[in-house]
């Protein structure tokens, strides 16, 4: 016996939103059945690409920001997708090379391509975890094997809020695993809105979801500010992704149905 886990299944009939990001953002780790998803989607609501690359840019300037001026050394990123360019792990440790990350998903595909690409700087530690966001518990006890969740840590909840239907239950994970982490802590989150586009939006969505993959749920503006709710917030607050602290590169649409924002944890 080698001691290796098994190589888990990956089921290519139904797409999957983490590899259909893929596909949006350039990528070649997706299958037909994702590629025809992403593009039933792009085709009712051209828009989603810059969305993609928003939400994408709004990751990496949210990590260069706290492991940067705020001095944030350890993050836990929840929700991690396939690996592609300027992950959080390369973005905080170009900044710092002690950073220490742990990324979080599920997908047999993502954990798969994350175990052999996602290897950070030898100064600091890169480590994955196969865990549910619905299972907060079961995350942080993994995560403390790599972090100390004594000290502040950076929680990354990049586009994946939306797969908790329940806004109830969703408000509720968030604030479990602020919960554990210690006064200093920040989170960057961001999710999806149909608020500049509307019905497209909300068609293309309509269709995703009735391929069979795992439904995603846009809120409001307002309700993604929910999820600071306790926290202090980092100006410029909740905007569309574009607007939070752009680069002077920073290109596509100003406002795109992608809102997020960041938020300090005081106490």
């Amino acid at each position: 016996m080698t001691g290796k886990p098994p190589t888990p299944k990956i089921d290519t009939t139904v797409p999957h939103s983490a590899r259909i990001w893929n596909h949006w953002l350039g990528g070649k780790d997706n299958y037909q059945v994702d590629r025809d998803a992403g593009e039933q989607y792009r085709q009712t609501f051209p828009g989603v690409v810059d969305v993609a690359r928003a939400s994408r840019g709004f990751l990496t300037r949210t990590v260069r920001y706290l492991a940067g001026p705020a001095g944030i050394r350890q993050f836990l990123d929840i929700g991690t997708g396939l690996p592609t360019v300027d992950n959080t792990h390369e973005v905080a440790q170009r900044v710092a090379p002690e950073c220490r990350i742990v990324y979080v998903d599920n997908d047999p595909m993502v954990s798969v391509h994350a175990r052999a690409l996602l290897v950070g700087n030898p100064a600091g530690a890169t480590a994955y975890l196969d865990a549910d966001l619905r299972e907060p518990d079961a995350i942080l006890t993994q995560a403390k094997n790599t972090l100390d969740l004594h000290q502040p840590v950076g929680l990354v909840l990049s586009g994946i809020m939306g797969h908790v239907p329940d806004t109830g239950q969703a408000y509720a994970i968030v604030a479990h695993l602020m919960e554990a982490l210690a006064p200093g802590s920040y989170l960057s989150l961001n999710d999806g809105t149909s608020v500049v586009a509307g019905e497209a939006v909300e068609k293309a969505q309509q269709g995703y979801d009735d391929t069979g993959a795992v439904p995603y749920t846009q809120r409001t503006p307002e309700e993604i500010a929910g999820f600071f709710d306790g926290l202090e917030p980092v100006p410029p607050g909740v905007v569309s992704c574009p607007q939070w602290r752009p680069d002077a590169d920073t290109s596509g649409p100003e406002l795109v149905d992608a809102f997020g924002g960041v938020g300090r944890k005081t106490r």
